[in-house]
């Protein structure tokens, strides 16, 4: 049986003269430091988790990262279970020049488990306490451990733990209005505290 015997081509129709227009894209809503939290979370149940594997090179994650347009990959083994993360600061950094010189190692040749933060060092936030908490909070909370990312957990649909949504120091930037400073970090930290603290 022949493609178009079993599906039939749908119907064309020619663009308009009057015009076609471009979508705009979908952005999140503009909050303030009050917003509910849940606001500037990626919720993980709507957006793929961006992940990559313990072995692949820093170069892949790099290329991942900047495809995706992320600034953190989940590291995970081959069950899908949680490795630790890896981000933009880890693979182009201090960090991935200090342990290439430590193990005598060019910078190519770090993998992803070189580099990342493991698991086991990792702290997240509770789903049911950030339904709660306010924007205001989860950056401080960001701010409180030097970090650009948290993570909140929960229960799965089978009752285990399970990663249910991220925050990012650049997206509640974003979502703040204030500008970001991709390469320097504590400047947008600095920015979004003005703004938190002059409200």
């Amino acid at each position: 049986m022949t493609l178009e015997r079993h599906y039939r081509p749908l119907p064309q129709s020619r663009i308009s003269p009057e015009g076609c227009y471009v979508l705009e894209a979908f952005n999140p809503p503009p909050v303030t430091a009050e917003s509910p939290a849940i606001q500037v979370m990626t919720d993980l149940s709507r957006v793929a988790s961006a992940t990559i594997g313990s072995e692949a090179s820093i170069d892949e994650a790099n290329h991942s990262m900047i495809l995706r347009g992320v600034r953190l990959l989940l590291v995970v083994d081959e069950a899908l279970r949680i490795v630790g993360v890896v981000t933009t600061v880890d693979v182009l950094g201090e960090k991935a020049i200090r342990i290439s010189q430590l193990r005598g190692l060019r910078h190519h040749e770090l993998r992803v488990g070189d580099v990342m933060s493991p698991v086991e060092d990792m702290e997240a936030l509770d789903l049911a306490q950030v339904q709660r908490a306010t924007v205001g909070a989860v950056f401080a909370t960001l701010k409180a451990h030097a970090r650009a990312h948290a993570l909140v957990v929960g229960a799965g649909p089978d009752g285990r733990q399970a990663l249910l949504g991220i925050f990012s120091a650049s997206q509640i930037a974003r979502q703040l209005g204030v500008q970001i400073h991709s390469h320097e970090m504590a400047r947008t930290f600095a920015e979004i505290e003005a703004l938190i603290v002059g409200t």
